[in-house]
């Protein structure tokens, strides 16, 4: 039995790798301290928790248990055993599904790899929802040194939020080397705080078994319940581990876990529940006024370094969900700019920064509180773990081969933990949670529609395009052929069994072809990078002195599609005569798409699939062509 699909590259366990893991990996589920108690706690709460004795304790206990179980068992140990040469994040678990799925699972395996679209859809939710959740509790720590401050929490956290997304066009590589010692710096002061509030009661450390969190459970369920919708803050941040695997690699960030951030989040823990054992009142902020009063201006700034470093790691983690998702045909080709030379999965996407920001400001100044917000994240946080370990678990079943008993007995330890927390936070539906539903909804539309109509316009496209080898049949026999041209043309298509559409017009209109034609069709392959020795398939077409060339240029759907980078790659020997990149001229196909009453897509999502297409970057920037030789060829497409 194996527990892993095959790495295509090492992850030697270097402290600097551990390090760059804490800044970036851990930013989210480090900083849920600040709220999560507070949260519990809170006597707003449409369904509150009594702050007594026995409920600190149960909560303290739940708290620990289920960050137990849900990141160390569930993510840590189990699912991140799962990865795509390397890679990990739900899309990674979507393209195992759907590549390892044998004919009788096919269908299953199609289901599932929808829903976990609809996992990463609710991930979009979980990105505009943490920087506003996350800024504005570190932000809220100034009414703990000045009350009168609170009515500047709003503004400072929109200018910070504001300055956070301007800044994402430059990338992450010049601060990145900050982020991991700030965080260290960040888990060993909240470490350091919460055993401070542990001696100064340390019978909470009694919390630690399990007997407190299993009686809050059953001697108090109808409390305990509706405090699993907070308590589920607790292991925000749990799908990063999993989606940041692919640049830390998994031994790095258990190290991390294990090492540095569990112990430290654990202090805190109990060092709050602690405080709040002595002090009721300190449940309006337990985090901060666990803190000596003369440290809480530096640890207001800390938490607010904290929160900003794991916003950076959410909206990286949305780019890359979208570059993914692009590549796997979900989206239509966005605009993404690589943002380091060294690390591939530094990224920048200008339209989702900007969406994303106009998002976060609007969540800022409608809820105004962390509080406010806390209901709307629990639920895109657990909706995404049900959904991701609800795959690992068939994926585990059909590829790893576990024992059905196995696979029965865990998996329903797992999803019983997963749904309750599920079915408490739905009870906050009318409170913030139906947000990240309604997100994910739309998201989830977009990209299926996509998808859909993707497919409609291919099949339409074919039609007009024609096969691509009787086409060449004819160059040969007509008699007089078209003029060649001296030099080499590139003309980019979707495979080799149709004929590029500038091509056809070139011939038919122009009666014009040059001398040397290179066909270029790009597939995205199910792994995240494809080695240079295998990134292009030539084929002569049988034509080899008519100097018609197919490229195929094979990219993993964490690559770029460089046209011309690849090209290089092609042989020698490969054309009669060779082809001269330098001076070739590159000829796009630009299809104007007219949306028709026809077909079994409805007449909206037809119109959604258009306005979509308007989103679609510049084809010749997406494949870095270079512009001054670039040609567009336009022709409309009924679908």
């Amino acid at each position: 039995m194996t527990a892993t699909s095959g790495r295509t590259t090492a992850h030697p366990l270097r402290l600097a790798i551990i390090v760059g893991a804490l800044g970036v990996v851990f930013g989210d589920i480090g900083t849920s301290p600040i709220y999560t108690i507070q949260t519990v706690f809170n006597p707003a709460d449409p369904h509150p928790v009594p702050l007594n004795e026995a409920n600190v304790y149960g909560v303290i206990s739940l708290i620990f248990w289920s960050v137990m179980a849900i990141v160390t068992l569930t993510y840590v140990t189990l699912v991140m055993r799962a990865d795509n040469h390397g890679e990990g994040g739900i899309m990674a678990l979507i393209t195992l599904l759907r590549r390892g799925a044998s004919p009788r699972g096919h269908r299953t395996a199609m289901i599932l790899a929808a829903l976990g679209l609809f996992g990463a859809a609710l991930f979009f939710g979980d990105s505009m929802i943490t920087p506003a959740i996350s800024v504005l509790s570190a932000v809220e720590g100034l009414k703990t040194i000045e009350p009168g401050l609170e009515t500047w929490i709003v503004p400072i956290t929109a200018v910070i939020i504001v300055a956070l997304f301007t800044v994402q066009r430059h990338g992450t590589a010049l601060v990145g080397k900050f982020f991991g010692p700030v965080m260290i710096a960040w888990f060993a002061a909240i470490g350091a705080c919460g055993v401070g509030g542990i001696l100064t009661n340390p019978g909470i450390l009694a919390a630690i078994s399990p007997t407190y969190a299993i009686a809050f459970m059953t001697n108090h369920f109808h409390i305990a319940f509706f405090a699993l919708a907070a308590i589920v803050l607790a292991v925000t941040g749990a799908e990063a581990l999993y989606a940041d695997m692919g640049h830390f690699g998994r031994r790095a960030i258990t190290v991390g876990w294990l090492g540095l951030v569990l112990p430290a989040c654990t202090l805190s823990y109990f060092g709050q529940g602690a405080l709040l054992l002595t002090d009721h009142d300190a449940r309006s902020a337990p985090f901060f006024l666990l803190t000596p009063e003369w440290a809480r201006i530096p640890m207001v700034a800390l938490a607010t370094a904290a929160t900003v470093i794991a916003s950076q790691a959410v909206i990286t983690g949305a780019f890359s969900v979208v570059s993914q998702a692009v590549q796997l045909g979900y989206l239509p080709r966005l605009r993404i700019t690589h943002t380091s030379a060294s690390t591939i999965g530094q990224i920048y996407v200008p339209w989702i920064n900007w969406v994303l920001m106009v998002s976060v400001l609007t969540l800022v100044f409608a809820f105004e509180t962390s509080a406010a917000l806390a209901y709307a994240f629990g639920m895109a946080v657990i909706g995404t773990i049900t959904i991701t370990t609800l795959l690992f678990l068939y994926y585990a079943r059909q590829q790893w081969k576990w024992p059905l008993w196995a696979m029965l007995a865990g998996g329903a330890v797992l999803l019983t933990v997963d749904l309750l927390f599920l079915t408490a936070n739905l009870t906050k539906l009318v409170h913030g949670a139906w947000l990240p539903l309604v997100i994910a909804v739309v998201a989830f539309t977009v990209m299926t529609t996509w998808q859909r109509g993707r497919h409609l316009v291919t099949t339409a496209r074919r039609k007009i395009e024609g096969p691509l080898r009787p086409f060449i049949d004819d160059l040969g026999r007509q008699r007089p052929g078209p003029v060649r041209l001296p030099g080499t043309a590139v003309f980019l298509n979707r495979g080799d069994d149709t004929t590029p559409l500038a091509m056809r017009a070139n011939v038919e209109h122009n009666h014009v072809l040059h001398a040397h034609v290179v066909i270029v069709a790009v597939e995205t392959m199910p792994v995240p990078r494809v080695p240079d020795a295998q990134r292009v398939t030539v084929d002569n077409l049988g034509y080899r002195d008519d100097g018609v060339l197919h490229v195929t240029v094979n990219t993993g759907y964490m690559q770029r599609p460089d046209i011309p980078a690849a090209l290089t790659l092609v042989p020698d020997d490969a054309a009669e005569g060779g082809i001269d990149l330098g001076a070739a001229s590159y000829f796009l196909s630009h299809v104007e798409l007219i949306p028709d009453g026809d077909g079994d897509m409805g007449a909206w999502r037809k119109r959604l699939f258009v306005a979509t297409s308007l989103m679609t970057a510049d084809v010749a920037g997406y494949f870095n062509l270079p512009p001054e030789r670039t040609v567009i060829v336009g022709s409309r497409l009924h679908f």
